[in-house]
């Protein structure tokens, strides 16, 4: 076979190795701000538990998809995520069967983490992710492993760059069984968030699949997250962090399926990008709280339909609220009604304490939640 390019070409490349000295002092950093962020979450109620789980689903829902180039439809994500999760979702729009399809692989891997992974279940996903059998405009196998080479390439057809080679499709089935069966003993053997990440690793190396492979790495990592919590809510989105770090994850996982086995830069990069997430959730965490206190101070009041949707719409944007503020005719855009029903129920959440108007005034006057009430 020659001189090995990819990690794959090297023997026993799966006794993935690291530097154990320089992981512990970033894992114990990990490993605190994840604890501290667990306990948070004990103190909160079953319903704020569920609606901050819910937001952080929503954000891996649409961030796994854009790290691949794709855009969702967010209200219908939402919808579905609101719709499984047993929360309102009447007024969304219904998600198409890829969108809901992934938003199930999502909590699939996280709600049921104590199931056993397993070829049927992974091609499962798989088949849910491609409901038209379908990527773009391209036909793929779906819910059976690939059968043609498989290269990560980048650049215009004739300059294209090749950043990896996949293991061959006849190598497939031995290398998937060794993974599902390191899947198993990895659990009992390895730290959980050592585990998530080299899971990762390992997946995505293996690239089983025509198409959908980063998305079900992710997953995959999520799963063995949520093993390590013991639970089946989310309150991070690492998929919305590998985002925001998408050009350095590119490079560290090619450096990475390059390399020899040595893992250590990725491991560090993974735990680095998991702090950050969880630090940036923290917002998330804020936001639910204070809809929750908004709503405990005013839960008797008689409102509208539509004044209830507005309100969450506002609260769900968190202190900020909408950029400029609620106007009437964003008022009239989302409740559909006119401007003289929107004005007089604007008036109407003034007069409850529930609005407030922004400074300026004038035809233009803009509004916000009143948070002291």
């Amino acid at each position: 076979m020659g001189t090995p390019q990819y990690i794959w070409q090297h023997d026993r490349w799966t006794n993935f190795s690291f530097d154990a000295e320089k992981l512990l002092q970033p894992l114990a950093a990990v490993r605190k701000i994840q604890g501290r962020r667990l306990g948070t979450v004990e103190g909160l109620g079953f319903d704020d538990s569920l609606r901050a789980s819910a937001v952080s689903f929503e954000e891996d829902a649409m961030q796994t998809a854009a790290i691949e180039g794709e855009t969702l439809d967010r209200e219908g994500v939402r919808s579905s995520i609101a719709r499984h999760l047993g929360l309102p979702h009447v007024g969304l729009r219904p998600a198409d069967r890829a969108v809901d399809g992934l938003v199930q692989v999502l909590l699939d891997a996280t709600r049921n983490y104590n199931t056993p992974l397993t070829n049927a279940r992974l091609c499962g996903w798989h088949a849910a992710l491609f409901p038209s059998g379908h990527s773009g405009f391209h036909k793929i196998i779906v819910g059976a492993w690939r059968t043609s080479p498989m290269h990560v390439v980048s650049g215009p057809f004739g300059k294209q760059n090749v950043h990896y080679e996949a293991p061959h499709p006849e190598m497939l089935d031995d290398a998937m069984a060794l993974f599902f069966q390191w899947w198993e003993e990895s659990a009992a053997a390895m730290d959980g968030i050592i585990r998530a990440a080299l899971a990762h690793l390992y997946f995505v190396t293996v690239h089983p699949f025509d198409d959908g492979n980063g998305r079900l790495a992710r997953c995959i990592a999520d799963m063995a997250l949520a093993q390590d919590e013991k639970t089946g809510m989310r309150f991070y989105s690492l998929s919305a962090q590998i985002m925001a770090e998408r050009e350095l994850y590119y490079a560290v996982l090619e450096r990475t399926q390059k390399g020899t086995g040595d893992t250590t830069e990725w491991l560090l990069w993974f735990f680095g990008c998991l702090e950050r997430a969880v630090v940036t959730a923290d917002k998330t965490l804020v936001a639910i709280l204070q809809k929750t206190r908004f709503w405990q101070l005013h839960g008797d009041v008689v409102l509208s339909e539509r004044q209830r949707k507005v309100l969450n719409r506002l609260l769900d944007e968190g202190p900020g609220g909408f950029e400029g503020g609620l106007s009437t005719r964003k008022y009239m855009g989302m409740t559909k009604t006119s401007r003289a029903t929107a004005w007089r129920e604007i008036e109407d959440l003034l007069q409850k304490k529930m609005l407030r108007a922004l400074p300026g005034g004038g035809r233009s006057t803009a509004y916000e939640i009143e948070w002291e009430g």
